[in-house]
């Protein structure tokens, strides 16, 4: 077993951390990345090395996720066929977790294991509003249910590493895109049940609410407005055909036709960041096949509203959210997905790679 701890300006609760690991684990390995801590935390370097620890260090504070895939990479390379386990720096992760967590994964599994947090008792709202928002939104992108999205504390079979360096993110996002990625990588999630620690309410926190939420959440509320322009496109030829046409079918045909359109455009440019490594005429025939089944489903819905005596309008805005998740996932998952599992480009590994003899300590 490895134990992975990214660390950014860490204060004593690293040093402690890794005490109780040895007192538990003499013979566990240990790597620590340094996220450009800077000369002033050079003293909490040298005791983590004092410890026997691997550290691997860059001079720039590149994030959270550039920590990861960097030593990812390292364990690639100097410690190869190992599980790793990830952990926080800042004392939130006791060793009984981190154990429990390592148990948990199975060599060859192609499944990661998160520890899950309840979030009950003395829990400070922005990580309690955070988690919530996020775990809303990950079950509305991918129909999958997990109790704590935002957790740090992690189990990998070392099998999964090529992909964990893949991976896009440097920052917080990351670790969201690992879970939003992992199924149709090939990988399943599973969980086991861990503390709920936050010392001194969270302080040690390097988390910028407004800056890293918009990383973490950017890709869903990307979909979002261009889900909402949709709509507006689409209602709008809506309201304009019904006028012309007095008729709901070619109505709502003629509108998707439009809207469907617009709305591949942007999902396949702007929306998701692979959409354009796939032939555009392969992905347009199978998105609208996708648009065919949800005009169908959306057709429906809406004359079902209506047969409930709802008007037209509140019921195509009814059914238009209704098949919002839906085709959030499918195009996720499939249409505009990324390389299957093992087929990984290399070019995380390969930004790392060329830092990592500059402040490397590796325990004789």
């Amino acid at each position: 077993m490895i134990i992975l701890i990214p660390a950014y300006e860490p204060d004593r609760q690293l040093p402690d951390l890794i005490r109780s690991i040895r007192d538990a684990e003499p013979w566990a390995t240990v790597v620590v990345v340094d996220d450009g801590s800077g000369p002033a935390y050079k003293d909490v370097f040298d005791g983590v090395k004092a410890l026997g620890c691997h550290v691997v260090g860059y001079a720039t504070n590149r994030g959270k996720g550039f920590a990861l895939k960097t030593g990812f990479g390292f364990i690639a390379d100097h410690l190869p066929g190992r599980n790793v386990v990830c952990a926080d720096s800042d004392g939130q992760h006791t060793i009984v977790d981190i154990l429990k967590v390592a148990a948990a994964v199975k060599p060859g599994s192609p499944a990661m294991v998160l520890g899950t947090r309840s979030f009950t008792g003395n829990v400070p709202a922005r990580s309690r509003f955070g988690n919530n928002a996020t775990r809303l939104l990950f079950t509305l992108a991918t129909g999958q249910r997990i109790s704590d999205t935002q957790t740090g504390l992690r189990g990998y079979p070392a099998s999964m590493l090529p992909w964990l360096r893949s991976v896009h993110g440097e920052r917080y996002e990351y670790e969201l895109n690992l879970l939003l990625e992992a199924k149709q990588a090939g990988y399943a999630i599973n969980s086991v049940d861990i503390a709920t620690v936050y010392l001194e309410h969270n302080a040690g926190s390097h988390f910028r609410p407004v800056a890293d939420s918009a990383r973490i959440y950017a890709p869903l509320l990307k979909f979002l407005a261009s889900s909402f322009t949709a709509f507006l496109v689409d209602t709008l030829m809506f309201l304009i055909l019904t006028a012309a046409t007095d008729s709901l079918l070619l109505a709502v045909v003629g509108a998707r036709a439009v809207s469907s359109a617009v709305n591949f455009a942007v999902n396949r440019r702007l929306v998701f960041r692979r959409g354009r490594e796939k032939p555009a005429a392969r992905t347009g025939v199978r998105y609208f096949a996708l648009v065919a089944v949800l005009l169908a489903a959306n057709f429906g819905l809406i004359a079902a509203f209506e047969a409930l005596s709802l008007a037209m309008l509140p019921a195509k805005i009814l059914a238009e959210i209704a098949l919002l998740a839906t085709s959030y996932a499918v195009q996720q998952r499939f249409l505009f997905a990324g390389k299957n599992a093992g087929k990984v480009n290399g070019k995380a590994a390969a930004e790392t790679a060329d830092e990592l003899p500059a402040n490397t300590h590796i325990p004789a």
